[in-house]
């Protein structure tokens, strides 16, 4: 639901019985969501105009990331990486006393963002958005960012507004999206032993919950994660998603869609308008151990993909299994 936003001086000074008309090409100011539009139409701001904005706020993006260089890293970054960086490029380069920009997973006490005290900033990926555009909501965050204090963090303290920029805007299409995977979050602060207490004790606390985890360096956007019980490889893809199932159903009901002995394609996540495969892995495999049968699988994919034949009835059968054991995220 859209927030109530104060109104403006102009706006306080429409007649109440909605006398006065905007033009075609005028904006319509904001009002509260009970007082009459300023449109002049006799209705109220939330049932005119108010309607519309209320939607650009809530309404879901599907695909937030698209357009970005390395969408399907972004996607794992924000649902399945705990400890990531990323260096971003801005479009129009960087303001002044801005040394770099970076993305991160996450930040401590789940800040949206930190302007550190050299004046970098750390913007934070892993967060409640304000609307259902996440782009948009980042893209907020980091122009308030750039303009904050050294030395502060930065509040989700308003909506981005339906009609502002978003990352697509702000980043250069061009850079690379490179993620680097870390072992804990001390790239919080750039000297761990100087962290205040509040800090420390949210180091400690997330550094104790990570689970270890590798971006495989043979494939796009693969990452292999340990847990007690058993090793997982999730791989986001940006195939479309039909597609993508019915090759992943040719390839298990022809008994090749595993990464090797005692490994299983379980099922898939759907996150940001992408799909996530997941296998189970045996302890013993690692990251290392991924690599070679990840690119053979993406071999096989291909070969897939590219099959535009009916499905047979194992076929279908296999991607019955598959999609009732696909689960949503975002």
């Amino acid at each position: 639901m859209a927030k109530k936003r104060p109104q403006t001086k102009s706006a306080r000074q429409q007649p109440q019985g909605g006398s006065r008309t905007v033009g075609a090409n005028e904006p319509v100011p904001v009002v509260g969501a009970r007082e009459p539009c300023p449109c002049g139409s006799g209705r109220r701001y939330k049932a005119c105009h108010g309607r519309a904005a209320a939607h650009a706020v809530t309404e879901l993006v599907q695909r937030p990331f698209d357009g970005l260089p390395g969408e399907a890293d972004w996607v794992a970054l924000r649902e399945l990486v705990p400890a990531a960086t990323v260096e971003l490029t801005l479009r129009d380069g960087l303001p002044d006393g801005v040394p770099s920009v970076t993305l991160a997973t996450v930040l401590p006490m789940a800040w949206p963002a930190l302007r550190r005290d050299d004046g970098s900033v750390l913007l934070g990926l892993q967060n409640d958005t304000a609307s259902g555009d996440l782009s948009r909501d980042l893209a907020d965050t980091l122009a308030r960012a750039l303009t904050a204090e050294p030395g502060t963090p930065v509040g989700a303290e308003r909506a981005a507004s339906g009609d502002g920029p978003r990352l697509q805007d702000l980043l250069d299409p061009a850079a690379p999206f490179e993620p680097v995977v870390h072992t804990g979050f001390e790239f919080w602060v750039t000297e761990a032993e100087s962290a205040g207490p509040d800090v420390a004790a949210s180091l400690e606390r997330a550094n104790a919950a990570a689970i270890p985890t590798v971006r495989l360096s043979g494939v796009d956007a693969a990452y292999w994660c340990e847990t007690p019980e058993k090793n997982h490889l999730r791989w986001v893809m940006t195939h479309p998603e039909e597609k993508l199932l019915d090759a992943l159903a040719r390839l298990h009901a022809a008994g090749t869609s595993s990464l090797g002995d005692d490994t299983r394609l379980v099922g898939s996540f759907r996150a940001h308008g992408l799909t996530v495969p997941v296998w189970d892995l045996p302890s013993g495999m690692g990251a290392e151990e991924c690599e070679k049968p990840a690119a053979a699988f993406a071999e096989r994919l291909a070969g897939a993909l590219a099959s535009d034949a009916p499905l047979t009835p194992e076929e279908r059968r296999a991607r019955g299994g598959l999609t009732n054991r696909q689960i949503t995220l975002s």
